[in-house]
């Protein structure tokens, strides 16, 4: 969603309204209560109640007004966190969001405008900017990479390298971004990998048939191949998915063609930007890319005093 052309007007959170950090529909990952609990974690680890600094300079009850400004393009995400943490500090704050998660925004847009006590939003203002830094750096390298293999029939997908505890923020990142999610956990499908092979003396057809027994009905099993010669015992399994790990592109080539309507084709292994339109050429259905959430850059975010 690009931030110029979003129809919506900007969303008003004023000392007066109920407390609802997400805007309605935005498939925001937390309740208001999960947002409160995670965001008071990390303004206590702020010691932001203890801010020396801004308490020994900073005179009680004055008031400032500062604005949330991106130092660069790119995708936002993350609103609803930084909303918290500027309304726990201050409960009458009042914030207008002039961008949503999800829009893309150009070098000096301002995202968000607050009016309040300055002790709240200097105290406020790393742990907002932290969390929003992060999930916009996840959102805007994903929009990079569904950018790259636009005009494909290939689907960006994210990986389970995300940071311990904070999956589903960061795999909504990805969703900001306009890639899709991969499986959230071990038990939502079955991937059998090359360690799980090894264990059966790399019987592929014994290993589907064994977790067709143990997992749920109607339970997806993807097998992660690396040779084609792997995909054609797969495909001969019944498996719903492949997964072609590190293969050339005539490799993937040939097994998208053994793989034609018979299951769903995923690439994966050390995709780039640069490599990632090449592979999508190739004809898969997805290349999963675990950079999106282990080495997304932040995003250069700003709060401005005036």
């Amino acid at each position: 969603m690009n931030a110029a052309a979003d129809p919506r007007p900007p969303r008003r959170i004023t000392p007066f309204d109920a407390v609802h950090f997400a805007d309605a529909g935005s498939g925001f990952p937390l309740t208001d209560a999960s947002i409160i609990a995670l965001v008071q974690d990390a303004l206590d680890e702020d010691a932001a109640m203890r801010d020396v600094t801004t308490i020994a300079t900073v005179r009680s009850g004055l008031k400032a007004r500062a604005m949330l400004v991106a130092r660069e393009a790119g995708v936002i995400a993350g609103i609803p966190l930084a909303l918290a943490a500027f309304r726990l500090l201050d409960p009458e704050v009042s914030i207008r969001v002039d961008v949503e998660d999800g829009s893309s925004v150009g070098k000096g847009t301002e995202v968000l405008f607050l009016s309040g006590r300055a002790r709240g939003l200097l105290s406020a203002e790393r742990t907002a900017l932290n969390f929003m830094q992060r999930l916009s750096g996840i959102a805007t390298l994903t929009r990079k990479f569904v950018d790259a293999v636009k005009g494909t029939r290939a689907q960006i997908v994210d990986t389970r390298k995300t940071s311990p505890g904070r999956r589903a923020l960061e795999k909504y990142a990805v969703r900001c971004g306009g890639g899709a999610n991969h499986r959230f956990d071990l038990a939502e499908a079955v991937l059998i990998k090359d360690n799980h092979l090894a264990a059966l003396g790399g019987d592929i057809a014994e290993a589907v048939r064994r977790v067709r027994e143990h997992a749920e009905p109607g339970t997806p099993v993807q097998l992660e191949c690396d040779s084609v010669e792997q995909v054609r015992a797969a495909v001969d399994a019944g498996v719903e998915s492949v997964l072609l790990d590190n293969m050339s592109l005539n490799a993937l080539k040939e097994c998208v063609a053994i793989c034609a309507g018979r299951c769903v084709t995923e690439a994966s292994g050390g995709v780039t930007l640069s490599t990632a339109a090449l592979i999508a050429a190739t004809g898969v259905d997805r290349i999963s890319v675990g950079a999106l959430t282990h080495s997304a850059p932040a995003m250069n975010l700003a709060l401005d005093f005036e």
